[in-house]
């Protein structure tokens, strides 16, 4: 199997879950650098630092997305580094360049994850405004296609209805074109990823929804007559030596949830799928159970013995996922275990997606 991983940088405080139970994660920078030279060293593909900019949730100290993963990636050799960015709060120019000179730093292992945003505070109290569900996904249309063209044509003019753009340039251009990843799971969200990003994110989900979701994707990217995105989905790991054992420390994860912290999140979200003219997309079927991971990776079902866990993601493999974004209680402890027993395992084992259907 050719499955990709990548891990949730933890560079904000409180780690993946919202919860009072002890765990083994911290948030300083000096702490990444050595998981993230430690990711590499075990067989992570990618590291994914996560954009906040107000403490919720118990995510009270945030250190900046693009300025993490570029310190990162200036500190490792082969982990490629995404860093995350809002449209609204960020203009596509300066973060073209920023990109490009990320990609010389790393020699080519920096990617962008444009966010089109759910945390309606982290705009109206930054004095920016706050648009509707699918205007936020047609503002981060045009962030992409800005990108794109400042990336690849020696003077770039664009004319849309977020930004206008005269005769720029972006100098140095990225010696490899860095990939475009996106967030979504709303029809909007599905096309737009089939227009303009190399990789979507998808929310953990059951087989059955997950599959739904990259159908769709696939079918629109059809219509556009555009090569689809590779798909990636949130996992939450939690892998114990028999599946009762991971289940009593998902039990302990969410009985000491941290209860005021996952309400106002599950306040603030309402911004996001909920939000969508379907009223279909992230968060929008989500318990307060299932927020107590905060991209619901619980649901992905990454929570049981090796043998489990191995399987779960050829079953993963087998509907089009092409990249498990992972989650952990004890990063210190399990980033280290997953990396050294469970990637490699995955592996040596055999693919089960249809053969049409296999990445390129």
């Amino acid at each position: 199997m050719d499955t990709k991983f990548a891990y949730w940088v933890p560079n904000v405080s409180g780690g993946l879950v919202i919860t009072d139970w002890p765990m083994k994660t911290d948030w300083s920078y000096e702490y990444n650098k050595k998981l993230a030279q430690t990711a590499e060293q075990v067989g992570f593909d990618y590291g994914l630092a996560q954009a906040r900019f107000f403490g919720s949730y118990n995510a009270e100290k945030q250190l900046e997305a693009l300025s993490i993963a570029n310190a990162l990636a200036a500190n490792t050799e082969k982990l490629r580094l995404i860093g995350a960015v809002h449209p609204g709060q960020w203009n596509p120019g300066p973060i073209a360049n920023f990109v490009a000179t990320s990609d010389r730093i790393s020699n080519g292992r920096f990617h962008l994850n444009v966010v089109s945003g759910w945390f309606k505070d982290e705009f109206t109290r930054f004095g920016e405004p706050w648009l509707a569900h699918d205007e936020r996904y047609d503002r981060s249309e045009e962030f992409i296609k800005v990108l794109k063209g400042l990336w690849t044509e020696e003077s770039f003019s664009f004319n849309g209805r977020f930004y206008q753009i005269d005769e720029a340039p972006c100098e140095p251009k990225p010696v490899t074109p860095p990939d475009i990843f996106q967030g979504g799971n709303s029809p909007r969200a599905l096309k737009m990823a089939a227009r303009v990003s190399d990789w979507l994110f998808l929310n953990g989900g059951s087989l059955e929804k997950i599959k739904g979701q990259i159908d769709q994707v696939r079918q629109y990217a059809k219509e556009f007559g555009t090569e689809p995105p590779r798909v990636g989905v949130n996992s939450f790991v939690i892998c114990r030596d028999t599946e009762a054992e991971a289940k009593k420390e998902l039990e302990n994860i969410i009985e000491h949830a941290t209860e005021e912290a996952v309400e106002g999140f599950k306040e603030q979200v309402k911004g996001a799928g909920q939000s969508a003219p379907e009223g279909e997309g992230m968060w929008a079927d989500s318990d307060f159970n299932d927020l107590v991971q905060y991209n619901d990776g619980f649901k992905t079902g990454l929570i049981g013995t090796k043998e489990q866990i191995v399987e779960r993601i050829r079953q993963l493999d087998s509907i089009g996922v092409d990249l498990v974004l992972t989650g952990f209680l004890h990063f210190t402890d399990e980033l280290p275990y997953f990396g050294r027993e469970i990637i490699p395992a995955v592996r040596e084992a055999a693919s089960t997606r249809p053969t049409e259907t296999v990445s390129v």
